[in-house]
């Protein structure tokens, strides 16, 4: 409970969080940024961790005129980062097989959120992997339910770099222009709220669609 409550404090504190690593490793923050997005990316095993909202905040930090980030530097790293994630992700899956979703769940590992991920390449296919790049959670499962489900490498990659572009650039130059903005400066805690709530719309339609058919389904039965 007590990790999840750190975990909490640093999203919605990222920017602050983000200062004080600054302050305190200089240019070795890049390396951090890249360790966190490469495990958000690619380890099962962490699909809470602040994708979106970092990158955006980061992005925030190079805007700082006496920082040490560079917006062109944030945007190599993080690409890198994310294409290295999905890739060792991706292989992951694919050693495992299908008999993944069969696992029982723990702490580190829910069977649903697979399920749900498997759900959105049933109906989206290879363009899951690009729009998932902007979902939370879903973003995770996605390399490592397209590994289990054998698609061929180079089209999960082709999509995999058009995806990362897109997640990065919107986010890490969004920060990079707006996050400086005196509106957004002052409520930057709302706008990673509402970054993190936009992200997690998408699935939460899903979610609504998929229970509305199944009544339906049943209630036809």
């Amino acid at each position: 409970m007590e990790l999840f409550s750190k975990l909490a404090d640093f999203i919605l504190h990222i920017d602050r969080h983000l200062q004080l690593l600054a302050s305190e490793y200089g240019l070795w923050l890049y390396g951090i940024l890249f360790l966190i997005v490469f495990c958000e990316t690619g380890l099962v095993v962490f699909p809470l961790l602040p994708g979106d909202s970092l990158l955006f905040a980061a992005g925030s930090l190079a805007a700082i005129p006496m920082s040490q980030l560079s917006p062109h530097w944030l945007f190599v790293i993080f690409t890198t980062a994310a294409l290295l994630g999905d890739t060792v992700n991706y292989w992951i899956g694919r050693s495992l097989g299908p008999k993944v979703f069969h696992f029982e769940k723990s702490a580190f590992f829910n069977p649903e959120h697979l399920q749900k991920t498997r759900g959105f390449f049933e109906k989206y296919g290879g363009k899951t992997i690009i729009i998932a790049r902007f979902i939370p959670i879903v973003r995770t499962f996605t390399p490592f339910v397209a590994g289990v489900g054998a698609l061929p490498y180079p089209r999960f990659i082709m999509f995999s770099i058009v995806g990362a572009l897109l997640w990065v650039g919107v986010f890490s130059y969004g920060g990079y222009f707006f996050g400086q903005l005196p509106v957004i400066k002052a409520n930057l805690k709302l706008m990673i709220v509402g970054i993190i709530a936009v992200s997690l719309l998408i699935p939460a339609i899903e979610f609504v669609k998929h229970h509305f058919r199944r009544k339906a389904s049943l209630d036809a039965d």
